[in-house]
């Protein structure tokens, strides 16, 4: 089967995610919080970056490759963490970890991934980054950097942006608890999605492996959206990036900032990157998108920028890096992939960023990632309407 004949675009594999997800495991990926603007407003911003097209070039095959972080990256793009990948597919965080080290890609695990640093250190490639949920224990946070060091993660991303769960009204209306516990009403929408079934059943229903050795409580007590991992962790301080950046040897990002002041503070403690998100409106439903707070970030710091929230496509990736990115993270994206067409899907995705990113940077004459300094500037294209599929 030509999988790019069937499945051009992400939202050809969203769909057929969509279509092999029982609605409980849809709504904990695809949701965001409150009414889901911030969702929204990441698109629509994205919508309106245009970047003008550039004639008489002659051929020319582009040069996909970036350096980020003193390491030469061969696309400008990798996977970002998402909590609890294994409720979306069996092996989730097994299957993107493989695809990643294939591909040369950064592969960033979660604090609160269904598999531990452990479990993944057989299918690491070169680019593994953890994702630290910041636990209020000193002793557990030590715990948690050398078992991430041991396994094989060479770089810290510290998520600040998470001080208390949020409210994902669609996942708590879909009968979602954390843990996740198989109730009829669950049972029965799992029954009508059968591959997802099976893979469950070989597997068992999955948890927050890493958090095992650190809590016994089970998250009693705790809203639908929280879990275990709320009752380890806290809301970090200035002070705390100070300790984590003495106590981990590498490169070292900090996830979540979307204010431009925030930036030469970060510098002065010695962060390596900072990471331009808003969870994808995860989290906080009056945040601006992404996009629109890129530029002054990047005026406002010589750090290098990892950017991401509502990527769906090359040309995205491209708007972000012409408005200051270094590096662009997806998330959603890789699982729906995965959902869709099972292991093939995160290659195939792979793939059609990459045919993407080629397609658009030979309209613009762009022959490589190099410096930004020399594209032409974006361009507001305004409000457009967005096509119905």
């Amino acid at each position: 089967m030509d999988l790019h004949a069937r499945y051009p675009a992400l939202v050809d594999l969203k769909r057929r995610a969509r279509a092999r997800l029982p609605r409980f495991v849809w709504e904990y990926l695809d949701s965001g919080t409150g009414r889901e603007a911030t969702k929204a407003r990441n698109r629509a911003a994205l919508d309106r970056v245009g970047l003008m097209p550039s004639i008489l070039h002659g051929p020319f095959k582009p040069d996909l490759s970036v350096r980020f972080l003193d390491r030469q990256m061969a696309v400008p793009f990798g996977m970002a963490p998402v909590g609890m990948s294994g409720l979306i597919w069996p092996d989730a965080e097994g299957h993107l970890a493989r695809t990643a080290a294939r591909h040369g890609l950064p592969y960033a695990l979660s604090t609160v991934a269904s598999q531990s640093p452990e479990d993944l250190e057989p299918h690491l490639g070169e680019h593994a980054w953890f994702q630290l949920y910041p636990p209020r224990d000193e002793e557990i946070r030590r715990d948690m950097l050398a078992r991430a060091r041991a396994a094989g993660f060479a770089t810290l991303v510290l998520t600040v942006d998470v001080p208390v769960a949020s409210r994902r009204e669609r996942q708590t209306r879909s009968g979602l608890t954390q843990p996740p516990r198989l109730t009829p009403r669950l049972l029965a929408q799992s029954a009508m999605r059968p591959a997802w079934a099976l893979g469950m059943a070989r597997r068992g229903m999955p948890h927050m492996r890493m958090l095992d050795a650190y809590s016994s409580a089970g998250g009693r007590n705790l809203s639908p959206t929280a879990h275990v991992g709320y009752l380890l962790r806290t809301a970090p301080d200035w002070e705390y990036v100070r300790w984590l950046r003495d106590a981990w040897h590498g490169p070292f990002i900090v996830k979540g900032v979307l204010r431009a002041e925030d930036c030469p503070g970060l510098a002065r403690i010695g962060v390596d990157a900072i990471w331009v998100s808003n969870h994808a409106g995860r989290q906080f439903d009056g945040a601006p998108a992404t996009i629109k707070l890129l530029p002054a970030i990047r005026a406002a710091t010589d750090l290098p920028i990892v950017f991401d929230s509502g990527v769906e496509g090359g040309l995205d990736i491209l708007r972000a890096l012409a408005l200051g990115a270094d590096f662009v993270m997806l998330g959603r994206a890789w699982h729906f992939a995965l959902a869709a067409l099972g292991p093939r899907g995160p290659d195939h995705l792979h793939e059609m960023l990459t045919r993407d990113l080629v397609a658009n940077m030979g309209q613009l004459g762009w022959r490589d990632l190099g410096d930004r300094r020399s594209r032409p500037e974006p361009l507001d294209l305004g409000d457009a309407p967005r096509p119905k599929f």
